[in-house]
C-alpha cells in the first residue's frame, strides 16, 4: 500500500501523460519503469551512467516557480526520485510520422547517427542543454553537454557539426570552411555573404538568413521522407504540466517487499527517520547507491530520498566563505561557484576556481544533474576528486542527529579509513562550509585519468600554499601550506610532512627538492596495492606537488609586481590549463553529377527512425504473453573441476521456472565456431571465469538473475595460464590449426645484411563496447519450429547453433536480425552460444525466453579483440633497404579455437604493412627450437574473437614498431626509411599477390601534401624548444588492408529482391545492418539499377529463411558482396522488364511493373554472387584488392601527467569509387578514432601475475567506469577527412568500382599512437636521454608519462621501465 503524508498519489507525468507509480518499486529505477510503459527509446547500455544511452530529460518545478530542466542517466534514477516530476523521453520530441524535432533532424541530417543505439541519448542530451538555457549555447558548452555520452561508431565529429546549429558561433569561420571544402570538391567556390543574424544553416552549415532549424530541399535526405515538424508544431515543446506547477512537493513514505522508500521534506523529518533506520542509506541521485544495488546485488531495506530536505538544498555565500547543502547537485555547486568568482574579491577566487575545474571532468553531466554533495562525501572514496581539495582548503562539515547536538568536523579530520567516515548511524551530513583563499594564498586541483572526461581518478590532490614576505625587499617564503592526495591510499590523505618541508621556504629549485624527498617519504604505496600502476601514481604525486609550486609562484608574480619567480620561462608549460578549442572537420570527395543515386551523400535509412527512438532493437521488441526472462549461470573460477551443481537454492527463488544445464540440452552440447572445441554448459571443466554453467528462466529479470546466484557450484581450482606468457612458458597453444608464410630465404638475407636488430613488440587487446549488449529473443512455434530474434552479425551461425544444441533439422530454426546497435565483430560468432543458451530452456518448456546481457558478463564472456606479441628480427642495408624479416608471431586466443587462426592468418598477411621484404619468414605454428616458439596461445580467458580489422592492424603495428626502432637505430628519418620500402604498382607482396591499382604512395602523397607537413614539422620543433613541460608529436602513417575472406567459400552472398504492383521494391540480402550503412549502399545500387528513386527502395531485416547460409557480415566485403548479389538480381529483373521498358519509354515503374505482371512475368529475382578469381589463405591471390591510406596526427602532451590530447588529424582513404561519400566518411572518421583507442587509451585489465590485486582469470576492466573509450572530447580537434580522387577499382565493377571501408581505415588511429612516442622522444631529450625506447601500446598517460623521463619520476622508475599490461 502507498502511503503519504496527503491523500495525494505519488505521480510523474511523462511526455505529457500522467502516470500513478506503482508500489513496492523503491529498488526500480527510471529506465526500468520507461521500458515497461513501452517507452524503448532509451537504451539500457551499461546501467552505471557511463554511456548515455539512457539520457532522459527531467523536469521540476523549483522552490521559487522557476522550471529546472536537466539531463539524467536513467539508468541510475530512481523510480521514486521522479516523483511530482515531468520526464521527456526521445519519443516526446517527435517523429517520422508528425515530423521531427528540431534537434532531431538536424542529427539525421548530418549523418550523425550510425548503429543508432546511443543516438536517443544524445538526442536528449543536447535537448535538455536547449531547454536549461535561456540564450543558445556556445559550442564549449554543447562538447561539455555531450561529454557523458559515448559513441562507438561515428567518431562523433557528425554529431558536433549537427548540433553547432544550435550554437552561439563566429559566421566568418564557417564561410571559411565553406570556401575549402567547395575548393577541395573541384568546384569555384561561390561568394557566400556573411549574415545578418549570426546563423549557421543547419543544413549546409554555411551562414545564412533563413531565420531558424530548417531542412533545405537540396539536401539528399529529402527522398527520405520528412525531416522537419510540420508547420503547425514547428516550435511545439512538451509543455511542463499545469498540475505539477500547482502541486508542492508531498512527503513519500512507500513500503515495498524488497525496499521502503522515504521522502521527508524537513530536515527534523529526516532526522526523525534516520534515527529509526540507522542503516538506511541517503539518496540523492543513486550514483553509488544504485551501482551497489545492481552490480554487488547489496540488499538495503530503507531508502531515503533527500533531494526535498529545504535546510540541505541551501547554498549561501557568506564573508569569509560559502556554506553548502548536503543535497546541492554537483552541477549546481559548479555553476554557483563558478558565479560566484564574479563577486568576490580576486584573492578569494581561488577556492572558487579549483571546484569547477576539478567537477568540470568529475563524471559527465547528467551525474553532475543529480549527484548530491552530501552523498560525494560520505561516501568516503579513495579517489574522490573533492575530498583533498576540502582537505586542503580547510572545509568543515556539518553533522545533525535527533537527540545530539550539531558537530562540526575538519575535513581533513573526517575520513577515517576505507570507506569509513567520522559520523554516527544516526547522524546526517548537513552542509559543509567552504573559506575563501586569504590574500596571496593559492590552492590548485589535479586529478589524472585514463580519460580527461567523465572517467574516476588514478590520483587526484588539492594542494593549498600561503605567502608573505620574508623581511627581506622583494623576498617571500611558504606562510602555510596544505597538501592532500586520493588514489594513494584507502582514503585521501595529508601529508603534512611535505608541506612542512616548505613552510618559511623561498619558492624555488631547492624548496621542490626539499618538498619532494618528503613527499616520498610520505607517500608511498605499497607494490601490490589495488589499481596497481604503482611507480605512475608515485610519479603523479611529485608531478602534482611541483606544479602546485610553480603554481603559486606564478601566481604570485601576477599580484606582486616586485616578486619575481624562481623558475625559468619554460616552466610555464607545468602549469598551462588545458584548454580545447572546439571540434571542427573538413571532409572532401568527389561529386558526381553524372549519377542519379549511386556516389551521392544520402544519409542513413533508418537515420529518422533512429533519432526518435523508433528504430527498434532486438531488446526493444515487446514480448509475446508467457515470455520468461534468462540469466546465464557463470563460472567464477578460471579453471576448475566441477564438482557439483545444486539448482535446489534457485529453484526456490519466487518466480524461477526452471534451472538448465548440460543435462538438459536436447541436441549437441558441443558448439565451436569452427572446430566444435567448447560446450554450451560446461559439464566437468570450466576453462575460465564467466563460462556458462547452466541458465535460469524466471517470470522476471530480476528473479533470473537471483535465481542463477543462487545456484550453488563446487569446485576444484586448476592451474590457470592467464596471459600470453604464461602460455609460453608452459607450451600451450591450439595445436593443428597454425600457419606461416615464407618468401625467399630469410636467413641467407639475414646473414648478408648490414644491419640486424632483433626485439620484442607486445599490444593489449580491445573491448568492442558496441553500445548494445547482445540480446535474442526465441519464440517457439508448432511442430518444434523455433524463431529467433537476435543480436548478431551472423544469423547463420546463430541458425546451425540452435538447430545442433535443439537436435533439430535447420529448415525448422529461423533467425531474424532486423540491426545491431553495433558489433565490430564482437557479434560475429561470440553472441550464439548466449542465443542458444536461451533456446533450451524455450524449446523445452514451450515458452518465450528473451535474454540480455548486463554490460558487466557481455564483456567478460564475449571476449575481446586479441593481444599479440612478436619477436622479430629484421635485416637492412646500410642504407635502410628492408633485406629480411623473421619474426614469430603470438595471439591470446583465450580457451578455444573461435577465430583466433583466421585472425592470426590476417596478422600474417599485413606483417609487410606497406613495405617490400624480400625475404620473410612470418610464423605461426608451434614448433621447438630456433628463433622462438609460437602460435595461438591457449589461456584461461574467454574466447578472444574477431574485431573490425581481424588481425591485419596488429600485424602492421608489430611492422610499424620495427620501423620505428630501425629509424631511431640507423638515424634515418621515418618518413626517409618508409618511402625508400613503400610498395610500388606491380610489386609482389610477401605472399605471392601482385598489386594492381597499388594507391599507397598516392595516399602518402595527398596526406603530405593536404597536412602542410613540412611547415607543421617546424612548428612542432619550435614549440618543443620554447616548453619544457609540454610537447608536441607529430606522425604520418600509411597502410594497406587486403579485403576478402581468407577462407575461400566464405565469399558468397545471396539477394532476394522483389517488385510489387505499386513501384515499391523490397530487398532482402544476407547482411547485417548495424551502423555501417550497408543497407542504405545497397538500396542505392538496386534504385540506380531499376531506375528508380531510393525512396521505392526498402530493405526490412536479415533472416535465415530468406537468405539461407549467408557469411557473417564481416571482413569489410559485405558492400561488395551483396551490392553485386543484389545488382545480380537487378538483372535479372531487367532483362525481363527491358520489353516493357521499351513498350512504355515514358511510363513510370509502376506501370512498367503492372504491364509485366498482368503478362504473368516474375517480379522476384534471386541474385548471387562469388568473388572470382581468389584463392584464400595459402594462393597467391587470398584477397579481391587492397585499399590503401595514409594519416597524419598532431598531439600535445603534458609530460609530467602523460595526459594528451589530438590538435589534428588529416585522414587519406582509398574508397575507390564511393557509393556513398557521406557513409564512407563516417566510417572513416568512426574506424580511426577506435583505433586511436585501441592503441592510445583502451586497456584490458586482467587478474594475471602483473595485476595481483584482480581476481583470477577476473576481467577488471568490465564496464564504462574502469574500461575507457573514446569520447567526444577525445577525437582531434581539426579532423580532415578526404576520400582519395579518381581511384575506380576495376575489381568491383557490380557495385560501380566503389571499395570496402569499414575495417581499413581503423590502423590510421595508431598515427596518435606515434605522434605521442614522437612527442616523449622530445621530453626524453631534455632530459638527455637519447635513442630508442620500447613504448608497448596502448599509449596510456601512464606509459606515456613513464616514457616522458625527468627528476620527478626517475626515483621511481628509469629510462627503460615497461608499465605492466595483460597480454
Amino acid at each position: 500500500m502507498v502511503t503519504a503524508s496527503s491523500d495525494v498519489d505519488p505521480i510523474v507525468y511523462i511526455n505529457g501523460k500522467r502516470y500513478v507509480l506503482p508500489p513496492g518499486r523503491a529498488e526500480w529505477t527510471l529506465l526500468q519503469y520507461l521500458r515497461e510503459v513501452g517507452l524503448t527509446g532509451t537504451k539500457l547500455g551499461c546501467g552505471e551512467g557511463g554511456c548515455g544511452a539512457c539520457t532522459v530529460m527531467v523536469s521540476t518545478c523549483e522552490p521559487d516557480s522557476s522550471l529546472l530542466h536537466r539531463a539524467v542517466n536513467a539508468c541510475l534514477c530512481p523510480l521514486y526520485g521522479v516523483e511530482g516530476a515531468h520526464v521527456v523521453t526521445v519519443e516526446g520530441l517527435g517523429n517520422p510520422r508528425d515530423g521531427l524535432h528540431p534537434v532531431q533532424a538536424r542529427l539525421a541530417l548530418a549523418h550523425g547517427s550510425q548503429c543508432g543505439f546511443c543516438t536517443p541519448g544524445f538526442v536528449m542530451s543536447m535537448y535538455a542543454l536547449l531547454r536549461s538555457k535561456p540564450e543558445p549555447p556556445t559550442e564549449h558548452e554543447i562538447e561539455e553537454a555531450l561529454a557523458g555520452n559515448l559513441c562507438r561508431c561515428t567518431g562523433y565529429r557528425p554529431i558536433l557539426d549537427a548540433f553547432r546549429a544550435f550554437a552561439k558561433v563566429d559566421p566568418g569561420a564557417y564561410t571559411e570552411e565553406a570556401l575549402a571544402a567547395h575548393k577541395a570538391n573541384g568546384m569555384e567556390a561561390p561568394v557566400v555573404p556573411a549574415p545578418t543574424n549570426g546563423a549557421v544553416c543547419p543544413s549546409t552549415g554555411k551562414p545564412c538568413d533563413c531565420g531558424g532549424v530548417v531542412s533545405h530541399s537540396e539536401d539528399k535526405g529529402q527522398g527520405m521522407g520528412p525531416t522537419t515538424r510540420t508547420p503547425g508544431k514547428q516550435s511545439a515543446e512538451p509543455i511542463f504540466p499545469a498540475e505539477l506547477r500547482r502541486r508542492r512537493p508531498q512527503e513519500l513514505s512507500i513500503p515495498g517487499p524488497q525496499a521502503a522508500w522515504f521522502r521527508p521534506t524537513t530536515l527534523d523529518r529526516l532526522l526523525e527517520l534516520k534515527k529509526e533506520y540507522p542503516h538506511a542509506k541517503l539518496v540523492i541521485g543513486n550514483t553509488e547507491v544504485g551501482i551497489e544495488l545492481k552490480f554487488k546485488h547489496a540488499a538495503y531495506p530503507v531508502l531515503i530520498g533527500v533531494t526535498h530536505v529545504a535546510e540541505m538544498n541551501e547554498l549561501t555565500p557568506g564573508e569569509k566563505g560559502v556554506t553548502v547543502g548536503a543535497s546541492v547537485t554537483l552541477t549546481r555547486l559548479m555553476e554557483s561557484f563558478a558565479a560566484l568568482r564574479a563577486s568576490v574579491a580576486p584573492h578569494q577566487r581561488p577556492v572558487l576556481a579549483a571546484v569547477v575545474e576539478q567537477l568540470r571532468y568529475f563524471a559527465g553531466p547528467p551525474i553532475r544533474n543529480t549527484a548530491g554533495l552530501g552523498g560525494n562525501v560520505a561516501t568516503a572514496s579513495p579517489i574522490s576528486d573533492l575530498n583533498p581539495l576540502w582537505m586542503a582548503a580547510g572545509a568543515t562539515f556539518f553533522l545533525r542527529g535527533r537527540g545530539t547536538p550539531e558537530r562540526a568536523v575538519s575535513a581533513r579530520d573526517f575520513f577515517l579509513g576505507y570507506r569509513t567516515v567520522d559520523m554516527q548511524p544516526h547522524e546526517v551530513l548537513v552542509k559543509i562550509f567552504v573559506p575563501y583563499t586569504a590574500e596571496h594564498e593559492y590552492i590548485k586541483e589535479f586529478k589524472q585519468a585514463h580519460r580527461r572526461d567523465d572517467d574516476i581518478a588514478i590520483v587526484n590532490a588539492g594542494i593549498r600554499i600561503r605567502m608573505a614576505p620574508s623581511g627581506e625587499e622583494g623576498a617571500w617564503v611558504v606562510a602555510d601550506a596544505s597538501l592532500a592526495f586520493g588514489g594513494v591510499a584507502a582514503k585521501s590523505i595529508m601529508a603534512p610532512r611535505a608541506a612542512a618541508a616548505l613552510v618559511g621556504q623561498p619558492l624555488d629549485p631547492a624548496a621542490v627538492q626539499r618538498a619532494l624527498a618528503a613527499v616520498r617519504e610520505e607517500v608511498v604505496i605499497a607494490p601490490s596495492a589495488p589499481g596497481g600502476m604503482v611507480e605512475f601514481r608515485q610519479s603523479l604525486v611529485s608531478s602534482f606537488l611541483f606544479k602546485a609550486i610553480v603554481h603559486a609562484a606564478h601566481a604570485l608574480a601576477e599580484d606582486v609586481e616586485a616578486y619575481a619567480s624562481a623558475f625559468p620561462p619554460s616552466y610555464a608549460s607545468a602549469i598551462t590549463p588545458y584548454s580545447r578549442p572546439p571540434s571542427y572537420g573538413l571532409q572532401y570527395h568527389s561529386a558526381v553529377p553524372e549519377e542519379d543515386v549511386v556516389g551521392q551523400p544520402y544519409r542513413h535509412m533508418a537515420a529518422d527512425l533512429q533519432v526518435c527512438g523508433e528504430a527498434q532493437y532486438t531488446d526493444d521488441i515487446p514480448p509475446p504473453p508467457g515470455t520468461l526472462h534468462a540469466a546465464l549461470v557463470p563460472s567464477t573460477q578460471a579453471h576448475a573441476r566441477l564438482l557439483g551443481v545444486d539448482k535446489g537454492p534457485a529453484l526456490l527463488v519466487p518466480g524461477v521456472v526452471g534451472v538448465f544445464t548440460a543435462e538438459d540440452v536436447p541436441g549437441g552440447n558441443d558448439i565451436g565456431a569452427v572446430a566444435h572445441d567448447e560446450e554450451l554448459f560446461a559439464t566437468e571443466i570450466v576453462p575460465c571465469v564467466g563460462h556458462p554453467i547452466g541458465v535460469v528462466v524466471a517470470e522476471t529479470e530480476a528473479a533470473a538473475r537471483a535465481g542463477a546466484r543462487a545456484v550453488a557450484v563446487r569446485y576444484e581450482p586448476l592451474p590457470a595460464l592467464l596471459d600470453i606468457d604464461d602460455a609460453i612458458a608452459a607450451g600451450s597453444f591450439i595445436e593443428g590449426w597454425g600457419h606461416s608464410v615464407h618468401s625467399g630465404d630469410c636467413a641467407l638475407a639475414l646473414e648478408a645484411s648490414d644491419v640486424v636488430l632483433e626485439g620484442w613488440v607486445k599490444m593489449g587487446g580491445q573491448e568492442h563496447f558496441y553500445l548494445e549488449p547482445n540480446a535474442s529473443l526465441v519464440i517457439p512455434g508448432e511442430g518444434g519450429e523455433v524463431t529467433s530474434f537476435s543480436s548478431s552479425q551472423c544469423p547463420d551461425k546463430h541458425h546451425r547453433y540452435l538447430a545442433h544444441v535443439l537436435g533439430l533439422p535447420m529448415h525448422k530454426v529461423t533467425v531474424r536480425t532486423k540491426r545491431l546497435g553495433g558489433g565490430f565483430g564482437g557479434k560475429e560468432t561470440r553472441s550464439a552460444f548466449v542465443n542458444a543458451a536461451a533456446a533450451v530452456p524455450a524449446h523445452l518448456l514451450r515458452r518465450p525466453v528473451r535474454i540480455c546481457l548486463d554490460r558487466d558478463e557481455d564483456m567478460h564472456i564475449t571476449g575481446q579483440r586479441h593481444a599479440f606479441a612478436a619477436k622479430y628480427r629484421i635485416g637492412l642495408s646500410s642504407a635502410g633497404e628492408i633485406r629480411a624479416l623473421d619474426v614469430d608471431i603470438y595471439n591470446n586466443a583465450g580457451y578455444s579455437l573461435d577465430l583466433s587462426f583466421s585472425i592470426m592468418d590476417r596478422a600474417l598477411t599485413h606483417i609487410d604493412s606497406v613495405y617490400r621484404i624480400p625475404a620473410i619468414r612470418a610464423q605461426a605454428r608451434g614448433w621447438q627450437g630456433g628463433w622462438g616458439m609460437g602460435w595461438l596461445c591457449k589461456t584461461n580467458q574467454s574466447t578472444h574473437t574477431a574485431f573490425r580489422g581481424f588481425g591485419g592492424p596488429q600485424g602492421m603495428l608489430i611492422m610499424e614498431q620495427i620501423m620505428e626502432r630501425v629509424a631511431k637505430e640507423m638515424d634515418i628519418p621515418l618518413n626517409t626509411l618508409r618511402e625508400r620500402n613503400m610498395y610500388n604498382e606491380g610489386d609482389v607482396t610477401h605472399f605471392g599477390q601482385r598489386l594492381e591499382g597499388c594507391q599507397a604512395r598516392r595516399c602518402w602523397e595527398e596526406v603530405h601534401t593536404l597536412s602542410g607537413w613540412a611547415a607543421r614539422e617546424a612548428d612542432v620543433a619550435a614549440f618543443n624548444a620554447a616548453n619544457r613541460f609540454r610537447k608536441r608529436g607529430l606522425s604520418l602513417l600509411p597502410t594497406k588492408f587486403g579485403i576478402s575472406f581468407t577462407t575461400k567459400f566464405m565469399n558468397q552472398a545471396g539477394a532476394l529482391i522483389h517488385c510489387y504492383t505499386d513501384g515499391t521494391v523490397l530487398v532482402t540480402h544476407g547482411g547485417v545492418e548495424m551502423g555501417q550503412g550497408l543497407h542504405t549502399k545497397v538500396a542505392q545500387v538496386v534504385a540506380h539499377a531499376l531506375q528508380i528513386p531510393l525512396a521505392q527502395v526498402y530493405i526490412a531485416e536479415t533472416a535465415t529463411d530468406k537468405i539461407p547460409n549467408a557469411s557473417p557480415t564481416a571482413a569489410s566485403a559485405s558492400s561488395d558482396l551483396y551490392g553485386a548479389a543484389a545488382a545480380d538480381a537487378c538483372a535479372q529483373l531487367n532483362a525481363r522488364l527491358e520489353p516493357y521498358r521499351a513498350k512504355l519509354q515514358d511510363k513510370s515503374f509502376k506501370d512498367i511493373v503492372n504491364a509485366a505482371y498482368l503478362d504473368r512475368v516474375d517480379l522476384s529475382a534471386h541474385g548471387f554472387y562469388s568473388t572470382p578469381d581468389i584463392g584464400g589463405f595459402g594462393s597467391e591471390k587470398p584477397y579481391n584488392y587492397f585499399c590503401y591510406g595514409a594519416a597524419v596526427a598532431e598531439v600535445e602532451v603534458d609530460t609530467l601527467t602523460g595526459d594528451f590530447h589530438v590538435l589534428r588529424a588529416d585522414v587519406v582513404m582509398d574508397v575507390g569509387k564511393s557509393l556513398n561519400p557521406a557513409i564512407d566518411i563516417g566510417q572513416v572518421e568512426g574506424a580511426f578514432v577506435q583505433g586511436m583507442g585501441w592503441s592510445c587509451i583502451e586497456e584490458l585489465v586482467w587478474g594475471d601475475k602483473k595485476h595481483p590485486w584482480v581476481k583470477p582469470g577476473w576481467l577488471f576492466t568490465r564496464g564504462p567506469g574502469t574500461y575507457k573509450i573514446p569520447s567526444v572530447n577525445d577525437i582531434p580537434v581539426d579532423f580532415r577527412v578526404m576520400l582519395l580522387r579518381n581511384s575506380h577499382c576495376h575489381r568491383t565493377p557490380q557495385v560501380h568500382s566503389s571499395k570496402a571501408v569499414g575495417e581499413p581505415p581503423f590502423y590510421l588511429g595508431a598515427s596518435v599512437f606515434f605522434a605521442l612516442k614522437n612527442a616523449a622522444y622530445a621530453a626524453r631529450q631534455d632530459a638527455g636521454l637519447e635513442g630508442w625506447f620500447r613504448l608497448d601500446s596502448p599509449a596510456t598517460p601512464e606509459r606515456i608519462r613513464m616514457a616522458c623521463c625527468d627528476e620527478l619520476s626517475g626515483p621511481f622508475a628509469g629510462p627503460d621501465f615497461q608499465a605492466l599490461a595483460s597480454c
